[in-house]
């Protein structure tokens, strides 16, 4: 039995891995989707001082108190960030890192030197996150229309400063990880050669789904296989 780790990305929280969970628990593995502080159903305890480093802590927390160990780390678009610090943090409780079409930046980069949105977000001094109309427009368009409708009911602002901040200080890169890059080929974000960067750096395993961004929907039995290999 192996032990996985999900975790999700800007304006998520834990249910968008529920496809996935479910087939890795069939296949007889523990598996945990945390919401991150701020996200999703935990969206109503929003306030200032919510970090990549903050959540980074949650999980590597998670993994010390659960006492989990040989762990198989997923994180998805900006959740490839908390991955790095979570790892940093808990790197004798890791046995490989997931970046499924993730965000993996340096010290001092940001979000906004990689991702080239297509319309401005709404932001408040807390929280940034598409407008109503940027995200029916543009969220989950490869989805069937039922599914595409049970996401959109469910996406909530970021904490922003866990985004849009640079990204803090880590000696992640100065390590060695058993690493997989998953490439998402209908996805504009995040681009290619920044992935590719990941797996050069990580000298990772590299895999291209033929799907969008949000592959745990799309195609959970393709990227449940992936996780399982």
């Amino acid at each position: 039995m192996a032990t996985y780790v999900l975790v999700h990305g800007a304006y998520q929280g834990g249910w968008i891995w529920q496809p996935v969970a479910t087939r890795l628990r069939a296949a007889g593995h523990l598996v945990l989707a945390p919401t991150l502080d701020g996200c999703g159903e935990r969206a109503h305890a929003i306030r200032p001082g919510i970090t990549v480093g903050t959540h980074a802590g949650e999980i590597s927390q998670l993994l010390f108190f659960e006492d989990l160990k040989d762990v198989v780390l997923v994180g998805t678009s900006a959740g490839g960030m908390v991955l790095e610090k979570a790892a940093e943090a808990a790197r004798d409780r890791i046995g490989r890192l997931v970046f499924v079409d993730a965000l993996a930046l340096m010290p001092g980069e940001r979000v906004a030197d990689i991702v080239k949105r297509s319309a401005p977000n709404d932001v408040t001094p807390l929280t940034t996150g598409p407008t109503k109309a940027d995200a029916e427009s543009r969220l989950f368009r490869d989805l069937e229309p039922a599914l595409r409708a049970w996401a959109l009911a469910r996406i909530t602002p970021h904490p922003i400063a866990a985004l849009e901040a640079p990204m803090e200080p880590t000696s992640f890169w100065d390590h060695a990880w058993p690493a997989t890059v998953i490439r998402c080929l209908r996805a504009a974000n995040p681009p290619e050669h920044h992935q590719r960067r990941t797996a050069e750096r990580l000298k990772a395993a590299w895999q291209e789904m033929d799907t969008g961004h949000y592959p745990m929907l799309s195609e959970p039995d393709a990227l449940a296989r992936l996780l399982l290999g």
